[in-house]
């Protein structure tokens, strides 16, 4: 309380003790109405008006003075609070101050993030509008059909394509390789020329799920073959044949099982044992390259996958006997016979009037299915596969046939056997084993790999179709050592492939001695005469069988192929690859050598003669292709 106040208050005090010390004492008696008249006028009242009055005004400054205070400590509240702020701001500042070299770098690495987001956005837009525009052309040519569940993939490619050879063999982009022409082969002496459309490829996938397993059927076919009113006179029309076509149970734990005609398991694959990655040469001409172990027949299949490491797999698979090579045994044995046509099988035609049979195709007897097992590693490097294979072969004897050798065995009975002796079967058991190896370097642009395969009796696996049996002088079955062998190298990027390929096939001499005379048969016999005259070109054989005159070359042959050796080199070209398919060129070179067994050495100095060159002969092949690639 102020001094103002305090005098206020005495003031107030003192004029309260006048006014009671001037009041009357209540035990006198009353004035007179006009003696009070009178007091009332008198100075004393005038006085204690004046003290009611400044008493009201002291009230009024007392309020005044009570909103002073509020309004002066609501001011201090707003300066401390002030006070306070600028607190705060002047520790930021330093707080900032302190901190400005890692303010600019935190603005820097912002800035760097805000530009990083505007690219990404700008990327994620094009990528967006690219994924837009692919499901607008699936939606618009979708790449598989859903029909009941199943999932039908169409594929394949359309073909236009040449084959030039520098000795004629009147093929087509397939190249016959034990039937290139030796110098003493009219043909030898003509190049030829053929543009084709038949290796054009058509492809059906069927795919379905269940719960525990995935269906799927595969279709694959060219044309590739030929009909008997096949020709290229005016509508080159030829016939449609199966490539593949097959059934497949993949069941989620590993099992897989695969039924109908598609690629031998010894055929190289490039993940695990799966059918579909066949690795294949990428060679325009039909029949591969040289080396090339493979071969599409029936088989069923099984296999079992290990956690995509390892692969095991057995087939069993369809069996033949036709490569028979060599000569100079008797005819006393039957392997078996041209195909029935009424049991759908290629058998003869009629080649002349007079009704003369010549057989398309021969069919062996087999005794039993071919059997493969074969196992496949991707330990995280590479692929590599090792395999075996077992053949059974038979044929059947009759030991009373003219031209067996006195003192042959045949069916027990030394010859000459006596009238009467009856046939007998005789069975031989074959096979081979061998690997595969296959690496992807630089990226997987480079693609290395090599394939091996040595048996007995195991000539029909390789591409060229070397022989794989001969016959003893009594008959029996002689099987001959087979290799084939071959290194590829691939280089692929975007728009282009490039590859290289050089292999080849072995058939070994097996030949055994007549006794008592010096004479041999087999395969690779070293008495052969006119070893000189196969190089020779006659002239052209006689009309016979209904050809036309013109049409019928004449050859010395030079039989007993040793081994045929080839190297290979192709370009492709990509012009498009995308959502419309792929259209793609490509040309190739391969050059082809091939030796016989003729006079190629000694064998017990008999029949050779040192001064004979060994019978051998080259083939330069170019091919070229355009094809359009289904989506």
């Amino acid at each position: 309380m102020n001094a103002k106040r305090i005098i206020s208050v005495l003031v107030v005090l003192s004029i309260g003790l006048l006014a009671q010390s001037a009041s009357p004492d209540p035990q006198t008696k009353p004035k007179t109405k006009k003696k009070a008249t009178a007091e009332a006028t008198s100075p004393t009242a005038e006085l204690a008006t004046e003290v009611r009055q400044l008493r009201q005004r002291m009230e009024a400054q007392d309020q005044k003075i009570l909103r002073l205070e509020q309004d002066v400590r609501s001011r201090d509240q707003q300066i401390a609070d002030l006070q306070n702020s600028a607190a705060q701001a002047r520790s930021s500042a330093e707080s900032a101050v302190s901190s400005s070299s890692q303010s600019a770098q935190a603005v820097s690495a912002l800035q760097s993030t805000v530009n990083d987001i505007k690219l990404n956005n700008t990327n994620l837009a094009m990528t967006v509008q690219e994924e837009q525009k692919k499901v607008g052309e699936m939606i618009e040519s979708p790449l598989a059909i859903h029909y009941k569940g199943v999932t039908i993939t169409p594929g394949g490619f359309l073909a236009a394509e040449t084959s030039w050879r520098q000795h004629a063999t009147a093929s087509d982009v397939n190249t016959p390789f034990t039937s290139i022409p030796f110098p003493g082969n009219d043909a030898y002496h003509l190049t030829e020329f053929f543009g084709s459309g038949r290796q054009s490829r058509i492809t059906l996938l069927a795919e379905g799920k269940i719960s525990n397993a995935k269906l799927s059927g595969y279709y694959e076919t060219d044309w590739l073959s030929v009909g008997v009113t096949s020709n290229n006179n005016e509508s080159n029309s030829y016939t449609n044949r199966m490539r593949q076509l097959f059934g497949q149970v993949a069941l989620n734990s590993g099992w897989t099982f695969t039924g109908g005609q598609m690629w031998s398991l010894v055929t190289e694959t490039k993940k695990g044992l799966d059918n579909r990655t066949e690795a294949t040469p990428m060679t325009i001409d039909a029949q591969y390259t040289a080396g090339f172990s493979w071969m599409r027949q029936y088989g069923f299949r099984v296999t079992k996958n290990f956690n995509n490491k390892v692969w095991l797999g057995l087939s069993v698979e369809n069996a033949e006997t036709t490569n028979l090579g060599g000569g100079g045994f008797p005819t006393d044995f039957l392997i078996g016979s041209p195909g029935t046509n009424g049991g759908l099988y290629n058998g003869g035609v009629q080649t002349s009037a007079a009704g003369g049979l010549s057989p398309n195709a021969n069919y062996s007897f087999n005794y039993t299915p071919d059997f493969i097992v074969k196992a496949a590693f991707e330990p995280g490097f590479g692929h590599y596969e090792v395999f075996g294979i077992i053949s059974n072969f038979r044929d059947r004897l009759y030991p009373t046939a003219a031209g067996i050798p006195a003192g042959a065995v045949v069916c027990g009975v030394t010859e000459p056997a006596p009238a009467g002796t009856p046939p007998c079967n005789s069975t031989r058991t074959g096979g081979g084993g061998g690997a595969n190896a296959r690496w992807s370097v630089y990226q997987k642009h480079v693609d290395i790999g090599i394939h091996f395969l040595g048996g007995d009796g195991v000539g029909r696996y390789g591409t060229s179709q070397v022989a794989e049996v001969t016959a003893h002088p009594n008959g029996t079955l002689a099987l001959i050592h087979n290799y084939q062998a071959l290194g590829t190298l691939e280089w692929h990027s975007k728009h282009w492939d490039v590859y290289g390929y050089g292999g080849g096939e072995y058939a070994q001499r097996t030949v055994y001695k007549l006794t008592p005379a010096s004479s041999f048969v087999g395969y690779g016999r070293p008495d052969q005469t006119g070893t000189g005259a196969c190089l020779l070109e006659p002239n052209p054989a006689a009309n016979q069988n209904g050809t036309k005159p013109g049409f019928q070359p004449a050859s010395n042959s030079c039989n007993d192929l040793r081994n045929i050796l080839e190297g290979t080199f192709g370009v492709w070209y990509k012009a498009y690859n995308g959502p419309k398919g792929r259209i793609q060129f490509g040309t190739q070179y391969s050059y082809m050598v091939i030796n016989t067994w003729w006079n190629s050495s000694r064998l017990n100095n008999v029949g050779t003669n040192p001064a004979a060159p060994t019978p051998h002969t080259i083939e330069n092949m170019f091919f070229t292709s355009f094809r359009y690639y289904l989506p």
